[in-house]
């Protein structure tokens, strides 16, 4: 199974870490990535310590555990290759939409994309089946 197939098909818990310029970590609560064509995975986020992270450190880990039981799931590493602001992109990646007032509340929002650097299992060494 590849990536795309894999996050249009799995459900579960993801969680997006990043670190400044000096190394400090940060980890938040993240939807599954958009696989793209080009093979990058893009992120939707708001402007906060993740994003602001990434303008200063562009690596990035990104795991998630599948809804199931045990312990399955994969460990993506990434570097930030781009990103867009309010874009066509943006919009068309959506899941859902929101009310025009939390829209305006919850300031800009950014999408962010990663070149995949390496593929890991959830939990143990080697890499991942997943490509």
């Amino acid at each position: 199974m590849n990536l795309k197939e894999y996050f249009e098909k799995k459900k579960g818990f993801g969680v997006l870490s990043t670190a400044d310029g000096k190394g400090r970590v940060n980890s938040a609560i993240y939807a599954r990535p958009h696989v793209m064509e080009d093979g990058t995975l893009a992120f939707i986020m708001p402007d906060r310590l993740t994003h602001r992270n990434l303008r200063s450190n562009p690596h990035a880990a990104y795991l998630f555990r599948e809804d199931e039981p045990g312990y399955k799931g994969t460990r993506i590493h990434m570097t930030r290759v781009r990103e867009e602001t309010d874009s066509a992109l943006l919009h068309s990646l959506r899941r859902r939409s929101y009310p025009p007032e939390m829209e305006e509340s919850g300031g800009p929002r950014f999408v962010v994309l990663f070149e995949i650097d390496r593929v890991l299992p959830l939990i143990g060494p080697g890499e991942s089946e997943l490509k």
